[in-house]
């Protein structure tokens, strides 16, 4: 009776369904068949309207154009050479013969990949072996590899913190690390650039009201060149109870004397931090990621985080490439040492120069401000007509008056054409902001 009381209710008098019942949906027309148009959707066409912009300004897109040779201190564009800031292929160790050979010899006896993740077609022996090199050039106990740094970050993030757990963040950490924030549903917070005053005040403020704090900052930040004081987030973990992850992607290779990373820089040990991430394709001159720490967090990582149990394991030719490059960075510290001298000799002669460099330590990245993204990218293609290739960084990547060209130094560049591209870079940066372009009115209301 229930039931039949209930369904005279959902009709009028005559049958009718009522106005709030959900209408039948429409039947698509017969032999008409589409898919959605993405064109149509407002973050597409925002796209599209700054490309017809550009087009009517008359300025370049500088951005997918088609390399056709090693990246690496010179590259080649349509036929033409130039000098190459755009890489990080910092030990020169991408396009190095013993890596080639090594990922040659791989693909030989292992074909060109494993099929499957780790835990269903098993592991090959090189697998254990990158694993093992990475975390003895961190100083660690183990590391676990994974197929792609952003995922990395993602997964280990988004799998190790929890909606109860609370994620403090430098305001300039990359996308990865923002996007395992979100996966994982902890509190995240950000404090300013490299102030941790301003971090201590949240631990303060936030620590008891969560289970776990994670404190998540860059070895070597890729925007700025720029690194934080280690030993300080150190004592600040250790005081309130957290734990620190410290991205390396820019730093391993780079800093310290024999290119160790950041715990190296400032000589301390390197088991004090939980997490040390890395990825494989700068200084290791493969593709992928890893995290290097203890074995019980490893261990956990591979029996249980979904970017690594549910993916593929790394290829042959990737882990032969890296295991090649870890082995190179061990026995040919002068590739350091030159790109040390090669990076602040870029420095200090573009601050000779009058360029604004930011932060920058002069650690292979090192920015000149233009202060806007119109600018930059003129700048940009300025320069590549002068045979530099150097890329901008423009709003929203940073805040419009930040935007930059990026210059990442390698060992494998020489003194005279870091003398010669600084010279042209002042040059036309003059040019670009006296001429009569956008930028020059955008630059006099500024």
């Amino acid at each position: 009776m229930r039931g039949s009381r209930r369904r005279s209710r959902d009709r009028s008098s005559n049958g009718a369904a009522h106005e709030d019942s959900p209408a039948p949906a429409k039947p698509r027309t017969a032999g008409k068949v589409s898919a959605f148009d993405f064109s149509s959707l407002p973050e597409v066409h925002q796209f599209a309207v700054q490309r017809a912009a550009a087009e009517v300004m008359g300025i370049e897109n500088p951005f997918f154009r088609a390399h056709d040779a090693l990246a690496s201190a010179t590259t080649t564009i349509g036929g033409r050479d130039y000098d190459n800031y755009a890489s990080y292929n910092y030990l020169g160790l991408n396009g190095h013969p013993a890596v080639n050979k090594a990922a040659k010899d791989a693909i030989e006896r292992y074909g060109t990949s494993v099929s499957a993740s780790r835990l269903v077609a098993g592991q090959r022996p090189f697998h254990a072996e990158v694993e093992s090199a990475l975390a003895a050039v961190h100083g660690v106990e183990d590391a676990i590899v994974m197929v792609s740094g952003h995922a990395t970050n993602v997964t280990t993030i988004g799998h190790l913190m929890k909606p109860s757990d609370l994620v403090l963040t430098d305001s300039l950490v990359h996308n990865s690390i923002a996007e395992g924030c979100k996966l994982s549903g902890a509190t995240r917070l950000n404090f300013p650039h490299n102030d941790l005053e301003a971090l201590e005040r949240l631990l303060e403020e936030h620590r008891h009201k969560h289970d776990r704090v994670l404190i998540i900052v860059e070895g070597l930040y890729s925007m700025d060149g720029d690194y934080p004081d280690l030993p300080a987030l150190i004592r600040l973990k250790q005081s309130f109870d957290a734990w620190l992850l410290v991205d390396e992607a820019h730093s391993i290779g780079v800093m310290g004397n024999t290119g160790h990373g950041i715990a190296e820089h400032f000589g301390i040990d390197p088991r004090c931090v939980e997490m040390w991430m890395g990825t494989l394709s700068k200084t290791f001159s493969a593709c992928g990621g890893y995290i290097a720490g203890s074995k019980a967090l490893c261990d956990y990582l591979r029996l249980s985080a979904p970017g690594f149990v549910f993916s593929v394991g790394l290829s042959p030719a990737l882990a032969a490439a890296t295991l090649a490059s870890c082995k190179l960075l061990n026995d040919e510290p002068e590739r350091v040492e030159r790109l040390h001298r090669n990076g602040r000799h870029f420095l200090e002669k573009a601050r000779e120069a009058g360029l604004d460099t930011g932060p920058s330590a002069g650690l292979a990245i090192v920015p000149v401000m233009v202060g806007s993204s119109i600018g930059a990218v003129s700048l940009s293609n300025r320069l590549l007509e002068r045979g530099i290739n150097a890329l901008p960084i423009i709003f929203p990547a940073v805040a419009e008056r930040s935007a930059r060209l990026r210059f990442f130094v390698t060992s494998e560049h020489s003194l005279e054409q870091i003398e010669r591209t600084v010279e042209i870079v002042a040059e036309e940066l003059a040019a670009v902001k006296t001429s009569a372009s956008p930028f020059a009115s955008i630059s006099a209301r500024s």
